[in-house]
């Protein structure tokens, strides 16, 4: 049986921890799936690369409103896709020849699961046995997987090829005439936007009253409205059942009042969200606890409740962002230098204020705590929202459907929550990051620098000043009732 000094379940950000301040170590890099990990081959990268024709094709409509006509010929789809593999595929491949040709770093390509505390048994593909390691230290990067859908009908040989996860979708051999999307998270959103710019008729369900649920209600709802001009939006309905008629899914699904409704397309798309990856790893054979829902436990440090092993990303993570799982990984590479080679010091990870984006559209970004989540937990507040259509560039555009909303105590010092729905929304976001990060006061942030006129930014000017307009106004009402 091989030791190995550390060994690495999983090559998404986990890859990006062994650097050349580890090549006096034996490393094992464990990989089950394809080289890079989800954001690489079927997560954040290629998405966003299929997002990008797809803003070009929804175009036409913001271009005639301001007096412009275009056409969209055709959209490409085999094109678009080859383009996209063409270079995710070589990424991947030269990635793990890259990493085989390590002189310390041995890659298995297979399945690992605990056997013990610190032995690993391994499924290596093209091998008839599995093969044991054993490890001073190990690191659990093994990311996430999409959720299947457990109806009757859905392993039927007639359905279940034409029903796709997040992971097959991307690569159809053409594009359908119509397709179902199951779900209402940031997955079905995007893929939403994708395929209805492509012209493809998209059907989209979902068992709740609205779609993107976690976000703010304003948001959530303002999308809600949006999309549903776009795609065949079906809410409040249950899937509970597959079937299949003259080459296409059926998709029965039922109401709150028992009504049975039926949706037929010849792909479906399965995007009820995604689960970690530990359950594969047989933890309980080496200690390692995981919560309720599946995640590994770890502290500040990234360790697990054994000592000698560490987790990161979405096997840890319920944010699965791949930004949360690059900060993880240094935290877990700094940390397991300090304690082998006593360099530097103990670092511990910051999730104070991790913000995300959805790429679909509009585009949606958000950071810190929802209005929603403010109420419920009794905390006062202040909340300005700004529509995009109030600033000069937003006159430019002609805008009547985005805004920028903000959270502050009522003293307007500090942000508490910024929400974002429009254009630009994942770059607009960035400074208001920033300064919940870095502790900015609002009015300092907004009257503190320049802000450069025109520029869409000024919706964010204008946003913080209207927060500092609401305090000034409580505090000159509170005077005048303590004069009276």
């Amino acid at each position: 049986m091989e030791h190995f000094d550390l060994v690495i379940i999983g090559s998404g950000s986990g890859n990006s921890i062994v650097d050349e301040r580890f090549d006096g170590l034996r490393v094992a890099m464990v990989e089950r799936g394809v080289y890079g990990g989800t954001c690489l081959n079927v997560g954040c990268i290629p998405t966003k690369m299929f997002v990008l024709p797809a803003d070009h094709a929804v175009s036409l409509d913001d271009a005639r409103r301001i007096g412009v006509d275009l056409s969209l010929d055709e959209v490409h789809f085999e094109e678009i896709r080859d383009r996209i593999f063409g270079r995710i595929d070589p990424i991947s491949s030269g990635g793990k020849q890259w990493r085989e040709q390590s002189e310390n770093v041995t890659v298995f390509t297979g399945n690992g699961r605990f056997v013990g505390r610190d032995v690993l048994e391994i499924s290596v593909q093209g091998e008839d046995e599995p093969v044991r390691i054993s490890g001073d230290r190990f690191v659990l990067a093994a990311g996430s997987r999409a959720v299947l859908l457990d109806v009757p009908g859905a392993n039927l040989p007639e359905v279940a090829p034409r029903v796709h996860t997040s992971d097959t979708i991307m690569r159809l051999p053409e594009l359908p005439e119509s397709m179902i999307i199951l779900g209402g998270g940031y997955i079905a959103a995007e893929f939403a936007h994708v395929f209805s710019a492509y012209g493809v008729d998209v059907t989209l369900v979902n068992r709740s009253a609205r779609l993107l649920r976690r976000e703010d209600e304003q948001v959530s709802e303002r999308f809600t409205e949006v999309i549903a001009s776009r795609v065949n939006l079906k809410l409040n309905q249950q899937v509970t059942r597959l079937d299949h008629e003259d080459g296409q899914v059926v998709v029965v699904t039922e109401d709150p009042n028992g009504i049975e409704y039926n949706y037929a397309a010849p792909v479906v798309l399965v995007a009820l969200g995604r689960v970690p990856n530990g359950d594969g790893l047989d933890l309980d054979q080496a200690g390692v606890e995981t919560d309720d829902h599946g995640y590994v436990v770890v502290d500040d440090q990234q360790r697990t409740s054994q000592p000698h092993i560490w987790a990161l990303g979405d096997v840890s993570s319920p944010l699965q962002l791949k930004h949360v799982a690059n900060h993880e990984a240094r935290v877990v590479q700094a940390n397991l230098l300090h304690e082998i080679t006593g360099e530097g010091e103990p670092t511990r990870s910051d999730h104070r204020y991790v913000p995300h984006a959805i790429f679909t559209d509009p585009q949606i970004a958000a950071v810190g705590a929802t209005e929603q989540e403010l109420r419920e937990q009794g905390v006062e507040y202040l909340a300005k929202v700004q529509q995009y259509g109030d600033v000069a560039y937003g006159w430019a555009m002609e805008d009547q459907q985005h805004f920028v909303k903000l959270l502050s105590d009522p003293q307007a010092e500090k942000l508490l929550g910024a929400h974002i729905i429009g254009p630009q929304a994942s770059t607009l976001l960035q400074p208001l990051v920033q300064a919940m990060s870095f502790g900015l006061g609002i009015e300092e942030m907004a009257r503190g620098q320049y802000w450069i006129h025109p520029a869409l930014t000024e919706v964010i000017e204008n946003a913080l000043l209207g927060l500092v307009e609401q305090r000034d106004e409580a505090t000159q009402h509170e005077s005048q009732e303590e004069g009276a």
